[in-house]
């Protein structure tokens, strides 16, 4: 099968961002950026910030700033 071909994922990537806070705790957002770049190769940094507004707004996350620059993502129980 060639590599250009796009495979549709199982599950979107706001799911598989909840499923990765949910196993492994409060995340700095670079570390989660990277993890979910690593299965969905096409995602960028605005993508990734409209994922965490949403989750934001909707009550199943909390974004902190840590320092300058860098962000705490944590589930919400």
């Amino acid at each position: 099968m060639p590599k250009s071909t796009k495979i549709w994922k199982t599950h979107p990537a706001y799911i598989t961002l909840l499923d990765l806070l949910q196993k492994k705790g409060a995340m700095a957002d670079s570390e989660l950026l990277s993890a979910l770049t690593e299965e969905f190769e096409d995602l960028g940094f605005k993508d990734f910030n409209e994922i965490l507004m949403r989750l934001e707004v909707s009550g199943k996350i909390r974004v902190t700033s840590m320092s300058r620059g860098k962000k705490r993502v944590e589930l919400i129980g």
